[in-house]
């Protein structure tokens, strides 16, 4: 049970019209949770533009660097949604699979470039920051604002996933048969 009322467009309350402009937020519990703080959720709403229309990084690298926060921190929330959103965006099951070995050390079918995604978003996820073994593997694929992009849209997630365990989000049931599919014990199943 989530610590803050899920509101809607109906119940939010916004004498500054921090949220006028925005719709289809009310559908998330995280955004209606969010929605405590107007203000708050309308910068969620603006970094959300960025990364689905801004980003310089390819679909497939993003969701993977996101599912990858996801998973590392065990967020059910977030790694739920990513799995929807990157099955949209040209993930295969297998990719997603992918993701738990990969964490695990183990032998994937992933080419480096989806490798060296996972493996960054892991460090900063644990670390902080990001080896610079890594590094130079991003940079033999990557552009410099790509990189730029990547670090900063991990650093976002990783923001993003300690918001929805410290105010307890709870998944919407129609996300539950990702968690089914793709439980975070299958690793090297």
């Amino acid at each position: 049970m989530a610590r803050v009322p899920y509101l809607t467009a109906e119940t939010v309350n916004d004498p500054g019209e921090h949220l006028s402009g925005f719709t289809g937020w009310d559908r998330s519990n995280l955004l209606r949770a969010r929605a405590n703080s107007p203000a708050a959720l309308a910068a969620t709403m603006h970094q959300a533009r960025w990364i689905r229309e801004f980003l310089t990084l390819p679909a497939r690298y993003r969701e993977l660097a996101i599912l990858q926060v996801g998973y590392s921190t065990q967020t059910l929330y977030e790694w739920a949604h990513h799995i929807e959103i990157g099955l949209a965006n040209g993930l295969s099951e297998e990719d997603i699979d992918a993701i738990a070995l990969e964490s695990a050390d183990a032998p994937t079918h992933l080419e480096e470039i989806d490798r060296t995604v996972l493996r960054a978003a892991r460090e900063m996820t644990r670390d902080l920051t990001i080896s610079d073994s890594t590094f130079d593997d991003l940079r033999r694929h990557l552009t410099a604002a790509q990189i730029v992009d990547l670090v900063g849209l991990i650093a976002f997630y990783n923001g993003g996933v300690r918001v929805m365990r410290a105010l307890q989000i709870d998944l919407e049931p129609h996300f539950r048969g990702f968690i089914e599919r793709f439980p975070f014990d299958s690793q090297a199943a």
